[in-house]
């Protein structure tokens, strides 16, 4: 089973000493809530709180040091004595185009395949009345999906993927991901303006 001795406040603590912007922020909330999810959905909840730290963590490096994506995050993530557990799932989610170190099991995959869909769920929910994703029908988002255009920065390879390597349809990815962020939508964006002062 994976675990970590890393708090949920030192972890909190860092992404907040790495990230001023408040975007980077709720990404961070917000993937965290979707790998916790994932963990209770296929019956790993015994490790959500790792589930869910890899997730909060994934970009830690990212808005200060772009150019280093994935290469400076162990550095970092030695600040608060992170597992090689944890270090290798944040720098596994980048493979391909900022990192050689491949995802090796279910939760990295998992990593691997939300990280770059949730940006797109966020994008397509920010075009809404609702400003939520909570309202978003499937079909919706899949015609999202299909737009190049739009949302042009979250890689469309990347997620199919993803789907791959988790042995899901995009279909299936697209669906369960955008379930998890409509089940912690209220509470992640509640913790982010708490954490940034900024309300959505």
């Amino acid at each position: 089973m994976k675990e970590t001795k890393v708090t949920r406040e030192q972890a909190i603590d860092l992404l907040k000493k790495y990230n001023q912007e408040p975007f980077h922020i709720l990404h961070g909330l917000t993937v965290e809530a979707v790998m916790r999810w994932y963990a209770k959905e296929i019956g790993r909840e015994d490790e959500a709180d790792f589930w869910g730290l890899c997730g909060l963590l994934h970009d830690i490096d990212f808005e200060k040091y772009p150019e280093e994506h994935c290469k400076k995050a162990p550095e970092l993530l030695a600040e608060i004595d992170a597992e090689p557990e944890l270090v290798h799932a944040v720098v596994s989610h980048g493979y391909g185009p900022c990192s050689d170190v491949e995802p090796e099991d279910e939760m990295e995959n998992f990593l691997f395949a939300s990280d770059e869909l949730t940006g797109l769920i966020w994008a397509a929910a920010k075009m809404r009345p609702s400003k939520s994703c909570t309202d978003m029908e499937l079909s919706s988002l899949k015609k999202k999906f299909k737009d190049k255009r739009f949302a042009a920065g979250c890689s469309r390879d990347t997620i199919r993927a993803g789907a791959e390597r988790m042995g899901w349809s995009l279909d299936e990815l697209l669906e369960k991901t955008l379930e998890a962020m409509k089940a912690s939508e209220t509470g992640v964006n509640a913790e982010a303006a708490d954490l940034t002062g900024v309300t959505k």
